[in-house]
């Protein structure tokens, strides 16, 4: 019994301690602004993540506790072997022989009061490490939300099957970039950015020149929404206007993973009901968090991920780089099969997610130059110039003019080091619309605006020259049209609260389909 006691003790105290440092690991890693985050990506494919991040993981908060756990053994074993046997006298010259000292290194006070508490050490381990995971990685905030029901989802919500969309009599392509972790942040503070150094220049002037949805009268962007915060997040955002809310009631999301999101019908399902081939194209493996059942269910979209790249003898078998192949690569891979389908009858959708720019430091190619002594900011510069490149390369093609193009952030950057010294700056998700079908009836309508991913959603279909009735779809609105969003409508913090509370309608609804 004692043995069993003892195994039970230390495999606690292993345990706390990898909990301990796996909650150091992560905000030292990310930056988290909710625990469904964590859930979601815990409870979905997690596989093929990014280079070094799961040994990283392993080799800080399973091996070294294991090393802590080793230590703590052999001093069992030496007090075990050695209790009541040795003492150990000193004997200081400069001072009166007499002076002498006994210590029994093993059988002191201290020891024999450590001994009668040791059986609860691992038990105010385990707690005291608890604490923390529920505080830093805000899942008591969780619980507390969960425990409280909402209507808000329910009332606001606009089923996009009931709404009435009327295509142009000659439908235009859209090309979606989805731009890892793009921030208007990065841009310089004349031009609307928080940093005295504009580290995304191109991609300032595409928004300059062209339609860009801005916080304020220079560029800004899209308010980061709960729910919305992470690259699947931020995709079914963007494309079905609705958030992801993860369900911990035993189940967890693995029960989803059939069709991921059954009742949210996707701008990929809207186009591929009225003629449009959709693709999605990444350097990473699409199977990462589900992106692979989200878009073959909501649009049948064709990927091309980095194991199609394989297959289309792009990259060899054993090249992996970062999350799988760098942006270089991706826009080389991109230019190849725009060409190709755009030599379809069909109209198309191009979605794309680029990667250099995730968290924590970003990649950056041997030909980037390093403009900063911050490595994450490098590779921001190089993907700006990148993506400059890319859309000088559009406007050369022949099917550029009856295409629109939709450049975008994913989300908030959740890297935890570069945003230190920029004060009370309001960091927004950076959009430009190139191309659109449309314009605004009035230029109020494209500055000053509060808005969220959700919104970006009906705005992308009226770029095409969608006509939208309502203008509303989800949870977006149509941000041409000049309708109040819904975080204009109630307020930013309002908003925010309300989407952290649980709803059952998202529940029945979103993720099982009964709507």
């Amino acid at each position: 019994m004692k043995k069993a006691i003892l195994i039970i003790e230390l495999l606690l105290m292993w345990l706390s301690i990898v909990i301990y440092f796996s909650v150091e690991w992560a905000k030292k890693t990310f930056a988290f602004t909710s625990f469904d985050e964590i859930l979601y990506t815990l409870t979905s494919p997690v596989l093929n993540a990014g280079q070094n991040l799961i040994p990283d993981f392993i080799f800080n908060n399973v091996l070294f506790p294991f090393v802590i756990l080793l230590v703590v053994i052999l001093i069992i074993i030496i007090y075990k072997t050695y209790d009541k046997k040795y003492e150990v006298y000193l004997n200081f010259e400069f001072i009166p022989k007499h002076w002498k000292f006994k210590i029994n290194l093993f059988n002191n006070k201290f020891f024999r009061v450590l001994k009668k508490i040791a059986y609860i050490i691992p038990i105010c381990m385990l707690v005291i490490s608890f604490v923390k995971f529920g505080n830093d990685l805000l899942f008591f905030d969780y619980l507390k939300n969960n425990s409280i029901t909402s209507e808000f989802i329910k009332n606001e919500y606009i089923n996009p099957e009931n709404v009435a969309l009327t295509f142009p009599e000659e439908k235009r392509n859209l090309i979606y970039i989805f731009v890892e972790s793009m921030e208007a942040t990065y841009s310089s503070e004349e031009n609307g950015g928080a940093y005295e150094e504009n580290y995304i220049p191109e991609l300032t002037k595409i928004a300059q020149d062209n339609i860009s949805f801005s916080n304020s009268e220079l560029l800004g962007g899209a308010y980061a929404i709960y729910g919305t915060t992470w690259t699947i997040a931020g995709m079914l955002a963007q494309t079905a206007g609705v958030p992801i809310k993860t369900v911990f009631d035993g189940n967890l999301m693995s029960d989803y993973y059939n069709v991921l999101f059954p009742g949210a019908y996707s701008i990929g399902e809207i186009l591929e009901d009225n003629g449009y081939k959709n693709y999605i194209m990444m350097g990473s493996d699409v199977a990462f968090a589900g992106r692979d059942n989200y878009f073959e269910n909501h649009g049948n979209y064709e990927i091309l991920d980095y194991y199609q790249a394989i297959e289309d003898g792009l990259i060899d078998e054993d090249y992996y780089v970062f999350w799988g192949f760098e942006d270089e690569i991706l826009y080389e891979y991109a230019k190849e099969k725009l060409i190709e389908i755009s030599q379809n009858s069909e109209p198309f959708n191009f979605t794309m997610l680029t990667v250099d720019t995730h968290t924590p430091d970003g990649y950056l190619s041997d030909f980037c130059e390093e403009v900063s002594d911050n490595p994450y900011l490098n590779a921001m510069a190089c993907s700006d110039y990148q993506l400059g490149e890319f859309i000088s390369w559009l406007e050369e093609q022949e099917f550029y003019d009856n295409t629109t193009v939709v450049i975008v952030g994913d989300h908030l950057s959740m890297n935890n080091y570069s945003f230190d010294n920029i004060g009370d700056y309001q960091r927004t998700i950076y959009n430009a619309f190139i191309n659109s079908a449309i314009e605004a009836e009035d230029d109020k309508y494209y500055k000053n605006r509060m808005f969220s991913s959700f919104d970006l959603y009906p705005t992308t279909l009226a770029s095409l020259g969608v006509e939208i009735e309502g203008n509303k779809l989800g949870l977006g609105v149509n941000l041409f049209s000049g309708e109040e969003t819904l975080i204009e409508k109630y307020d930013y913090y309002y908003f925010m609260d309300e989407m952290n509370k649980r709803s059952i309608f998202y529940d029945d609804c979103i993720l099982n389909g009964i709507c």
